[in-house]
């Protein structure tokens, strides 16, 4: 879903009850919108040219996108995407046929394997209204405190076709998108990339001209339009200077001018951490947007009211969430994982937010230092809940649970400790941007990749964090000398190493399995022995 945790909107995909689940039933409608068909199978989306006007009086869109595609296998069909109350109106050469909110495209012959080809799909309608942005998807018609209209569009999760047809699934993205937004001649549409011009029309609109030169997801295209004004700087980054612009209601300029220096702030922290900005051929924009925020690429939504933290207020609890700009940090951080690494199902969308909320510890340790990261980190735990797993079902459009965030984050954390070589784990945050440099991956991909370049197989691990409710527990009892230890509550063959004082003041590892392991320890006051509090873990003492 969008990247916000305290009123994250989901659906329950399983109600977990004492280790027992009930599933939910996913209909014909779920399969066509989350899985690969025969007709999204078959080709590969290379561009979206996107030609939209906005009707801000009467609330309704109308336009045209001109998709260019390769054809992968032989076949006379295509699935597109759109959802109700919008209406495709044609495909020219095509016949069309209706299945709720997918169209799929008939008669495609002649189309030989590997060569590309263009459609162009015609549609118009009142697409729905976002009722809670970012967390009910849809178009956002609202006015500024200055009466004047502003328009926007948070679709995560809901999907990219509840504004425009395209093929839905996030396993495909097209290599580069153009986007021609025409509104009112008294505003200006911002969009992703870089604007490469605009057009007065003679019926008092005009048509601002966008390009996207990267792949990008479908939920990433997006509009703003509002009375804005620009203000822009450059960055000297790893792959040179950035141009990162500002675009702001005019009222704000002036806060925005000061709250957007936490900007800079996180482009030289993550790609200290990260790697290069993963767009520098698009460069970066942070625009004020009608609601909290969202990490659309090359464009990020900022609504935090131009105060830090998140909504003025600290996640963590420990007071180093207040020192920086939730939203910007954040969001930001989504340019590295979620856009430039973008999983191919939705249910494993924990690769955009347990390391976009893992990136909120880097911030904090790059500018507060490591003690201040890993307070901040451990302090998101209160966040948890151990609802449903953190990977959803797959093939259905369905994310699983919302501790995708903290969790997922804390997850994160406890590796950091057991590599146990903070210039290594670098390497390996830094080895993910560049290994899926602009790819769609699943979980596997990415869980592999770790075990790999930390040389330690960590399958049991995710496994027990991702796939289940259940927090390890460790249970031990430190008698005459003696540390008896083992974990319970943990899937089985889970081994995860664990550091322990068996001096006081000293940590060390200790290699729990599920068999009670005993070893001396030079601690005799039980209040002596501690755990390491950066693992997320539950403890029972005997």
């Amino acid at each position: 879903m969008s990247s916000f945790r305290l009123t994250f909107r989901f659906v329950t995909c399983f109600l977990f009850l004492t280790g027992l689940s009930k599933a939910q039933v996913f209909t014909p409608a779920d399969t066509l919108r989350g899985s690969i068909g025969t007709g999204r199978a078959d080709w590969d989306a290379l561009k979206y040219d996107l030609s939209v006007r906005f009707n801000y009086t009467d609330q309704t869109l109308n336009g045209y996108n001109k998709i260019s595609y390769k054809v992968l296998k032989k076949n006379d069909v295509m699935q597109i995407d759109l959802q109700e109350p919008l209406v495709i109106d044609s495909c020219p050469g095509t016949e069309i046929v209706k299945d709720g909110n997918a169209y799929f495209l008939h008669s495609l012959t002649g189309k030989a394997i590997g060569t590309i080809n263009t459609l162009t799909i015609y549609y118009h309608g009142k697409p729905q209204i976002a009722r809670h942005p970012p967390w009910d998807g849809g178009l956002i018609w609202t006015k500024d405190k200055n009466a004047n209209p502003w328009i926007s569009i948070a679709c995560q999760g809901k999907g990219a076709s509840v504004w425009y047809p395209c093929k839905d699934h996030q396993s495909d993205e097209p290599d580069s998108a153009e986007l021609h937004l025409t509104c009112p001649d008294t505003l200006v549409a911002v969009s992703n990339g870089r604007l490469k011009g605009k057009t007065h029309n003679k019926d008092g609109t005009v048509t601002y001209d966008w390009a996207v030169s990267s792949p990008i997801n479908n939920y990433d295209l997006t509009s703003y339009i509002g009375k804005y004004i620009h203000f822009a700087e450059k960055y000297p980054g790893e792959k040179g200077d950035l141009d990162m612009d500002y675009w702001v209601l005019p009222e704000n300029l002036e806060k925005a001018r000061v709250q957007f220096k936490d900007a800079g702030r996180m482009m030289k922290a993550f790609e200290y951490w990260f790697g290069p900005y993963p767009f520098y051929e698009d460069g970066y924009k942070l625009v004020d947007a009608p609601f909290l925020g969202m990490e659309h690429q090359s464009a990020i939504a900022y609504g935090n009211d131009y105060q830090n933290g998140y909504k003025g207020s600290d996640l963590s609890g420990t007071g180093w969430g207040m020192k920086w700009d939730f939203i910007i940090v954040h969001e930001s951080a989504h340019e590295w994982f979620g856009n430039n690494i973008t999983a191919k199902d939705i249910a494993d969308m924990w690769i955009h937010e347990s390391f976009a909320n893992y990136s909120e510890t880097l911030f904090t340790e790059y500018y507060y230092g490591k003690e201040a990261g890993n307070a901040y980190c451990i302090g998101t735990r209160s966040l948890i809940k151990n609802d449903i797993p953190v990977i959803g079902p797959y093939g259905v459009n369905q994310e699983g649970s919302e501790d995708m965030y903290d969790k997922g984050g804390n997850m994160i954390h406890t590796l950091r400790q057991i590599i146990n070589d903070d210039e290594k784990f670098r390497m390996i945050l830094r080895g993910l941007t560049k290994e899926f440099y602009h790819q769609t991956v699943s979980s596997k991909q990415i869980e592999d990749y770790i075990s790999q370049e930390a040389k330690m197989d960590f399958s049991k691990i995710f496994d027990q964090y991702l796939r289940t409710t259940k927090i390890p527990v460790l249970e031990y009892k430190l008698e005459k000398g003696i540390l008896s230890y083992h974990w319970t509550n943990c899937v089985k063959g889970f081994d995860m190493p664990l550091k322990v004082t068996l001096e006081k003041n000293n940590y060390r590892f200790i290699y729990p399995t599920e068999a009670i392991q005993q070893i001396k320890s030079a601690i005799k006051n039980e209040n002596d022995f501690q755990i390491d509090k950066n693992f997320y873990i539950a403890i029972s003492a005997e």
